[in-house]
């Protein structure tokens, strides 16, 4: 089964149905089969992003319960790399979600994801290749 990496514009996207984008992320969902892996920061910033309802924020949560996605918890090792993606992209404004999705597709060997910030066009991994955009 295929394993993607889920950014928080997608989630924020699908749990907004006034989103722009709401409509084009729920179709694509409908039809992938693989499992979705984020990070507690893409979490973070999406549950913040959805503080418009306090419903669709409970909405987010039990779909994670449900097993909607699945949360790679990076570990302390790993913070240094994630400080090293931050150096890497400083000319870019690469986030702490950013940076821990690269780090979760470095030792996850993830090589797509699901994001609606064109950020990741310019992002490389180590290999030199870049992650595969599933829903552009």
């Amino acid at each position: 089964m295929k394993n993607s990496l889920i950014d928080a514009g997608p989630i924020i996207a699908l749990f907004d149905n006034t989103d722009q984008h709401h409509e084009k992320v729920l179709s694509f969902l409908k039809e992938y089969h693989g499992r979705l892996t984020t990070t507690w920061p893409v979490l973070t910033e999406a549950c913040y992003m959805l503080d418009f309802n306090r419903n669709t924020q409970l909405d987010f949560i039990d779909w994670i319960i449900a097993g909607g996605l699945d949360v790679y918890n990076l570990q302390h090792w790993q913070i240094g790399a994630v400080r090293d993606w931050f150096v890497k992209y400083s000319d870019l404004p690469a986030d702490l979600a950013d940076c821990t999705l690269l780090e979760a597709a470095e030792s996850q060997n993830i090589d797509s994801i699901i994001t609606l910030d064109q950020d990741f066009s310019v992002y490389k991994l180590n290999n030199g290749k870049y992650l595969n955009n599933l829903i552009q």
